[in-house]
């Protein structure tokens, strides 16, 4: 009986091995016949429609990035111009006080009294023009803190488009790994179908 079980299962291993070599050597062909080797052409074409899509989102974001910073670039030689103006403005009311100051000396010298009256009418000039300077400088700087937080804002736009462009492509990836998958469960199932 043993020798029976023993020559039955030589049998089975020699039947399993020429069942084996037969799907081997008939393998390609089978999936060639239904296309399960290589993917659909239409497929495929969708596929490199989508990478060209990607590609081109890609480069119009990249396009996108680099007006906003020519932009930025451009505000800041705004801004430095700005600031040049307000340092010759700065100048000039140097230029101004140096020479009241001359003048309220040679005033002084001549009288006393009249030194005292133009002096204080100067000083209240000078309280007016520092006054209309602060709140200049003010004014401009408080369009350049919005003019900073809508630059803020373009930039969590941009972040917010990299987040869904950064979901899509997982997603894809998931999808891509699923049909993998579920292609190599059939295959293997069908392997083990044909071998019983």
């Amino acid at each position: 009986m043993a020798l029976e079980n023993r020559s039955s299962i030589k049998e089975d291993d020699a039947q399993l091995e020429k069942i084996g070599t037969y799907v081997k050597t008939h393998l390609g062909d089978w999936l060639a016949e239904n296309s399960l080797a290589k993917p659909p052409v239409v497929y495929e074409i969708e596929l490199r429609e989508r990478m060209v899509r990607v590609e081109e989102e890609l480069k119009h974001q990249r396009d996108l990035m680099k007006q906003g910073f020519d932009l930025m670039e451009r505000r800041f030689d705004q801004m430095d111009k700005r600031f040049d103006q307000v340092d010759k403005r700065f100048d000039q009311v140097d230029k101004r006080f140096e020479t009241m100051q001359v003048q309220m000396d040679k005033r002084f010298e001549a009288t006393q009294v009249q030194m005292d009256k133009r002096f204080e009418s100067a000083q209240v000039q000078m309280d007016k023009r520092f006054e209309a300077m602060q709140e200049q400088t003010d004014k401009r700087f408080e369009a350049m803190d919005k003019r900073f937080d809508a630059m803020d804002k373009r930039f969590e736009a941009m972040d917010k488009r990299f987040d869904i462009l950064t979901k899509r492509i997982d997603r894809f990836m998931v999808w891509s790994f699923g049909m993998t998958a579920s292609i190599a469960l059939i295959v293997i199932a069908v392997f083990r179908v044909w071998s019983i």
